[in-house]
């Protein structure tokens, strides 16, 4: 009588991510994709573990696009410095590291992705942000 389910769930929480990424500040979006790669990360683990290869592989497709289109090109370069710089080479690490993940079907480097990943995401979340004056 409702149809399948699933596609309402999914689409519920799509409306759900949009609507807080339409409403977040640009310190908060980061922190969203934290969370949107840590996520995809651990669905990959799930897949991964049940042998589901087109789910794993979509999830770290996922991860990585996050990582890459996400939280790569939030990256400040004009102030960033160092830690910009650094921040760059360990995402570019990262995505890396999936792709190996993923041919090789090593849940150790999820782990080890997702840990890094929590790790900044973490530091990140207890800067406060600047907010300019009127």
């Amino acid at each position: 009588m409702f149809g399948n389910s699933a596609n309402a769930i999914a689409s519920y929480k799509k409306v759900e991510t949009d609507m807080a990424v339409a409403s977040s500040d640009p310190h908060h979006l980061v922190q969203l994709l934290f969370d949107g790669a840590i996520q995809g990360i651990a669905m990959a683990r799930i897949h991964m573990d049940n042998g589901n290869i087109a789910e794993k592989g979509r999830y770290i497709s996922q991860a990585i696009d996050i990582i890459n289109n996400g939280l790569k090109t939030s990256l400040n370069f004009d102030s960033g410095g160092e830690i910009t710089r650094n921040l760059d080479a360990l995402y570019s690490y990262m995505s890396t590291r999936l792709i190996f993940a993923n041919l090789r079907n090593d849940p150790a480097v999820l782990d080890e992705i997702s840990g890094l990943l929590t790790e900044i995401g973490s530091a990140w979340s207890s800067i406060t942000p600047h907010k300019s004056s009127p």
